[in-house]
Formats: C-alpha cells, sequence, structure tokens
C-alpha cells in the first residue's frame, strides 16, 4: 500500500508549481505595478514640454480653461474633467465620452492645456502614452474588461499562492530561529532557500494589502456586491437642471463648492454633460485616504449656483470607506511618500521570490539528472 505524503509536502508542492507558472504574470504584475507608483512623475519626465509651462497662480482660471477647451476642441461637447493638481505646470484634462473610443470599455481623450498661454499642448487617448499603455498592461493585460476578470482571477490565486507558501515555512515549535536564520556557509541550494524565505516573509504584509486590493479592484462589480451585502453604498441620484440664459463662470460655482467645505483641496472640476447637466466639484478633505481621487463632491445648478446635492468624504458607510480606502492602499497613496515606496517595494517582492524560486527548482533538477558516464575514448558511455 502506498504511503500518502504528508500534508506539508502537497502544500509544498502545489506553492512550486503555482511559483513557476503564476509566480511569472505575478512578477509581472509586480514589475508594472512598481513602475505605475510613480507614473505621474514618469509621464512628466518623458515630456518635457508639459514641465516647461510658466506657473503663476494669479493667471490660472478655470473658466478660461473651460472656454479653451471648447474653442479648441468643439465637436466634444459633453462632460470635461479637469484635474487640479497643485504644483503647476500644464492642466491634464480628461474627457471621457470621444467617438474615436467609442468600442472600448475606458479609453478618455486626453488634454494638457497651458493655464497661461490659454492653449492646449498635447492630446492623445488612453492606452497612447507610454505610461497610460502600461497601466492597461498591469490592470487588464490590454484585453480591456475580460482582462480585468483575469488578472483577478489570477489575484485570487496568488493571494493562494503566498498563503501556501507561508503554510510550508511554518516552523514547529521550538525551531522559530532556525528557520528564520539565513546560513552564509550552506550550499548554493540552501542559501537561495533562505533567499526566497526571508525575501518572501519580509514583504508578506505589503505584498497581501497589494495583491487583495487589486483583486478588488480587478473585480469592481463583484467587490461592490460583496460589500453592499453587508453595508450600504453610496448611489448617486440623478441631478436635472433647468438651462435658463448662460451660466455662471466656473471659478464663482468652485468657490461655493469650497464654501461648503471649508478647508478642502480643489481635486477636479466636472463640467456638465449637457445644457441641462449639473456641475461637479471634486474636493480633497484632511483625512480621506486619497488627495488625488477623494470623495467629498459638491454639485451645482451651474446657471444658478444652487447646491444640489453634497458627498461628504469623511461621513462615509463601512461599505464605502472600504471602497474608497483600494486605490490609495494599491498604490501607496494613502500613507504619502512613505507609502508610495513600500508600495514600489512591494511590486518588486514578487520579481525577487519568482527569481529566486526559480533558480532553486533549475539547480535541484540538474542536482537530480544523472549524468552521463564518459567512456575511456573520451566519448558517451
Amino acid at each position: 500500500m502506498t504511503r500518502r505524503p504528508p500534508l506539508r509536502a502537497i502544500v509544498r508542492r502545489v506553492h512550486l508549481w503555482l511559483g513557476l507558472s503564476i509566480g511569472a504574470l505575478f512578477a509581472f504584475a509586480g514589475l508594472t505595478g512598481s513602475i505605475l507608483v510613480f507614473y505621474p512623475e514618469i509621464d512628466a519626465a518623458l515630456n518635457p514640454a508639459l514641465r516647461a509651462v510658466p506657473y503663476d497662480a494669479r493667471a490660472r482660471s478655470w473658466q478660461a480653461i473651460v472656454d479653451t477647451l471648447h474653442r479648441e476642441h468643439p465637436t466634444r461637447t459633453g462632460a470635461w474633467r479637469i484635474e487640479v493638481t497643485g504644483d503647476g505646470g500644464a492642466v491634464p484634462v480628461r474627457y471621457y465620452q470621444p467617438r474615436e473610443t467609442a468600442g472600448h470599455d475606458f479609453a478618455p481623450f486626453l488634454a494638457w492645456v497651458d493655464p497661461v498661454r490659454l492653449t492646449t499642448i498635447r492630446i492623445g487617448f488612453w492606452g497612447d502614452t507610454v505610461v497610460t499603455w502600461i497601466y492597461d498592461l498591469h490592470y487588464r493585460l490590454l484585453l480591456e474588461k475580460p482582462g480585468g476578470v483575469v488578472m483577478g482571477i489570477a489575484g485570487i490565486v496568488m493571494l493562494g499562492m503566498i498563503a501556501s507558501g507561508i503554510w510550508a515555512w511554518w516552523p514547529r515549535p521550538g525551531s522559530w530561529w532556525r528557520a528564520l536564520r539565513f546560513k552564509r556557509d550552506a550550499a548554493p541550494l540552501r542559501r537561495l532557500y533562505d533567499w526566497h524565505k526571508l525575501i518572501g516573509l519580509g514583504g508578506a504584509i505589503l505584498v497581501l494589502v497589494v495583491t487583495a486590493t487589486g483583486v478588488m479592484l480587478d473585480l469592481p462589480d463583484q467587490t461592490r456586491f460583496v460589500i453592499a451585502c453587508a453595508s450600504p453604498l453610496y448611489r448617486t441620484p440623478p441631478r436635472a437642471v433647468v438651462a435658463r440664459g448662460a451660466p455662471l463662470p466656473v471659478d464663482r460655482l468652485v468657490a461655493i463648492a469650497e464654501h461648503v467645505f471649508p478647508g478642502a483641496a480643489l481635486a477636479w472640476i466636472e463640467t456638465p454633460a449637457s445644457p441641462i447637466g449639473a456641475i461637479r466639484i471634486n474636493l480633497a478633505q484632511v483625512g480621506e485616504p486619497s488627495r488625488r481621487f477623494p470623495r467629498t463632491n459638491v454639485w451645482l445648478d451651474p446657471y444658478t449656483g444652487a447646491v444640489l446635492a453634497t458627498r461628504d468624504g469623511l461621513a462615509e458607510t463601512r461599505g464605502d470607506v472600504v471602497l474608497n480606502w483600494l486605490h490609495p492602499l494599491h498604490g501607496g497613496e494613502a500613507l504619502g511618500l512613505t507609502g508610495r515606496i513600500l508600495a514600489f517595494i512591494a511590486g518588486l517582492v514578487p520579481i525577487a521570490l519568482f527569481v529566486t524560486g526559480l533558480l532553486r527548482w533549475q539547480l535541484r533538477r540538474e542536482r537530480r539528472t544523472p549524468q552521463r558516464t564518459i567512456g575511456t575514448r573520451g566519448e558517451p558511455g
């Protein structure tokens, strides 16, 4: 009767084959993720013209920027989203419903406006630039929504791989020091194992957080469904207005919104999608996990300035709090520069684990492969 292998041996075998297969995708996702941690800075570095724009806070008028967009892109009559970066230079703008990419799940028109000279200095579509192409590669493997589902499922398998690695390593009582020690004088096979385990243990928490949040971001519909079962989620009600003459200047509407949430920083301005649409002012309050994508909003009637609705990013339901933290935790923004550095390191851990695991597997194969004997004449026997 054949004796069944112990559970630990089975788990180690599962971990090995998951590492040699899904581990390659894990390493790829980690590398692209590390790049994307600093993608705004990388994009600016690759486009010196954006950094050459002079900055004068007195010259910046949001209404003038909206007028520039309407003048230079007259056929794009829907909603524009203007990003307020706070660091000067060109103003990034997105137009989410371009006709040119109507068949794509997400491919907005991108523009950068010189706020002083009031002209568009760069245009393109999402996926055309280096960093947005890498973003789609990391997020959805360039396969749009189906690719996101694939990455989400792969992420769940990756979580299983991490768990199996910890299970396989977990030391018996009294042997913790030996399990954690790096044996410098050991054989190469043992040193590779020590590097693999210490890198994995050292980065386990970071990798678990980044992977788990990545799964939830890749599977947004499924994530919202599960969370909604435990906590209600915010729903944006329809907000139509009555068109009545010329709309108020955008700068005045921004001032009204800032008065609703004193001390909040302006993050985005979304112009009305139609003559009967509301304008949305997105603000970042101190205490929100994301400065770039906060959840504090004010919807206003663009003709009268009346506040139609608000959303307080600091008074969310528990379910919305979870959703609001996903992206900032995944990219590290929630903890500022320190968090971004940690997220960058977390992306490098899977690469190191894959390389050390692969090298160890190859070395073990070589040691197990019987050497061919050599004949007396120097020929294979």
